[in-house]
């Protein structure tokens, strides 16, 4: 059985996780948001549907007149800084509350791979304007300082890799194997970079879901030992090491 959102029964892998989720996800660059509304054909009203704690719906706002995020977590929500721009609602992508024939930009921001697709896609066409955009955004796998990425590459793929659930594997392409049936259009080359001290970067590891699977699972051994490895390698945890994320995206019009 599955939910409405595509995760296990009885199961939300970021219910308790948002004040978390909130403070070490890292932050979309604002050219992602400046192109975003460059390619919708007006700027009336964007929807975030997957929102989470609203990273991506934030940096919409200056750029749309109304912008609504939604997502099925109550505590993302819950988590999310309030804008006056922003109406921020509980609810799942398969059932969007938003009228038809409204929506200029529909996003979904590192979401997609919990949806049920087909009726997501349907709700798209539904709420879409006559050329309006739809992005599927995500990020791949971070790359950090040589020395560091090739430990880190290892816990990710080898060590952490069997606890991710399954959708996971859909980041990690880029999205590039989902069903997209709408009229692609080519994204620029963007990418999130940021300079983290080493508790930012260990903060970050810790809201994965693979790593409260690996928890629950008794190998709690497995991720204090990367976090020991990594902290030998980074040096002083005080200074700053660069980090870069890769955004990708399948992007076209209604």
């Amino acid at each position: 059985m599955s939910t409405e959102t595509g995760m296990p029964q009885g199961r939300n892998w970021f219910d308790q996780g948002g004040r978390a989720y909130a403070r070490f996800r890292p932050e979309y660059p604002r050219q992602l948001a400046a192109f975003l509304a460059s390619a919708a054909p007006d700027c009336r009203l964007a929807v975030d549907v997957g929102c989470g704690n609203g990273q991506l719906t934030q940096l919409l706002a200056p750029y749309f007149e109304k912008v609504v995020g939604l997502d099925p977590s109550a505590d993302q929500i819950a988590n999310a800084v309030p804008n006056a721009r922003i109406d921020y609602r509980c609810a799942p992508a398969e059932q969007l509350p938003v009228p038809d024939a409204s929506a200029s930009l529909i996003t979904a921001a590192q979401a997609a791979h919990w949806f049920d697709l087909p009726a997501f896609y349907r709700e798209v066409r539904r709420i879409a304007v006559p050329g309006a955009v739809l992005a599927l955004v995500s990020y791949g796998v971070l790359k950090l300082e040589p020395l560091l990425d090739e430990r880190f590459r290892k816990f990710y793929w080898e060590e952490i890799g069997p606890y991710w659930p399954p959708e996971r594997k859909l980041v990690d392409t880029g999205y590039a194997t989902l069903a997209f049936p709408f009229d692609e259009l080519a994204p620029p080359a963007l990418d999130i970079r940021v300079d983290w001290h080493l508790s930012e970067f260990l903060g970050y590891v810790l809201t994965w879901s693979a790593v409260r699977s690996a928890r629950e699972a008794g190998k709690e051994g497995l991720i204090m030992a990367f976090a020991n490895d990594i902290a030998a390698l980074w040096g002083d945890p005080n200074g700053k090491r660069p980090i870069c994320w890769p955004i990708n995206m399948r992007i076209g019009r209604v």
